[in-house]
């Protein structure tokens, strides 16, 4: 099961520019940083209710303004659910962002575990010990179907941390070097790419290397899904940021901000409207001072 019509969204008390994930997270602006919490609290209502009025249901937490976890509206990053009935639980970089493990979402995702049968807890957090990194559905991309991940190599994706897991969920996976047009690592996977049921979006120039490429392109075939590539300019504005979810009808929906709609051309649009209904919020604020996007604010609910 690639898709789900259940999300788990982080209602933002605190929001803002975060200086920690700066280091090495080139998609953070310095733009709204007094207004930050206002802007980002409006997009985030928005982005909900358009969610809700297309069939999605949305598990909406509110952050508590203690610890401060700036980032909290990305939890994708610190945990992922799946079918087989694993919650995982990630190793985080920053380490405020590591405070995002709170026992008000932790409850709510145990609660929702006894209803949906959650068999085990994977829990990597370990390896932050160790500054060993793997952050979540930002660092991979999961093919389910094809129990495949993929990942881009980076400060926050440690292929240790990586081999364990996939040995864990039983799943094979692909590493590549991604970089941006400064030759700096991509911070996080799911700014380049995502995995839809049949299709793949990504951005192949940010794959320098050839063989990994070519080996890429392969791995994509193989799985039976259409390529769509996107541009530098293109991931730039977050168009690789996107996630495929369905309506409780079963409708298949595609969900990527507003920035990157705009920047996509009328034939990859053609081409990703023939696969789904595109759902586009704005949230500028959001994507300029946490450096990340739509599909960074939604955490899938498989069990």
């Amino acid at each position: 099961m690639q898709t789900t019509s259940k999300v788990l969204m982080i209602r933002p008390v605190r929001f803002g520019f975060n200086e920690q994930t700066a280091v090495n997270n080139s998609f953070q602006k310095r733009g709204y940083e007094l207004s930050a919490q206002d802007m980002a609290l409006e997009e985030f209502d928005k982005f909900v209710a358009l969610l809700k009025s297309n069939g999605v249901e949305v598990v909406v937490v509110e952050d508590t303004p203690e610890p401060h976890t700036p980032d909290s509206i990305f939890p994708n990053n610190w945990f992922s659910t799946h079918a087989t009935g694993e919650l995982i639980l990630y190793p985080m970089c920053a380490p405020n962002r590591r405070l995002e493990r709170k026992e008000s979402v932790l409850s709510v995702l145990n609660e929702l575990g006894k209803k949906g049968k959650m068999k085990r807890v994977v829990d990597l957090t370990h390896f932050e010990n160790e500054n060993l990194f793997l952050e979540g559905t930002g660092s991979l991309i999961f093919d389910r179907k094809n129990k495949l991940a993929f990942a881009c190599r980076s400060p926050r994706c440690d292929i240790a941390v990586l081999e364990e897991l996939c040995d864990t969920i039983d799943y094979e996976f692909l590493d590549f070097g991604a970089f941006d047009r400064d030759g700096n690592p991509i911070y996080h996977t799911n700014v380049m790419m995502c995995v839809g049921e049949k299709f793949v979006v990504a951005c192949l120039d940010s794959i320098k290397n050839i063989d990994e490429r070519t080996e890429f392109i392969a791995f994509v075939e193989d799985c039976d899904k259409e390529l769509v590539e996107i541009s530098m300019d293109q991931m730039e504005q977050f168009a690789g940021n996107m996630l495929q979810l369905k309506s409780k009808d079963g409708d298949s929906l595609l969900i990527m901000s507003a920035t990157a709609k705009r920047s996509l051309t009328s034939d990859q649009l053609e081409t990703l409207s023939s696969y789904c209904k595109i759902i586009s919020p704005e949230l500028e604020s959001i994507e300029i001072n946490g450096g990340g996007s739509a599909r960074c604010m939604l955490a899938e609910l498989f069990f």
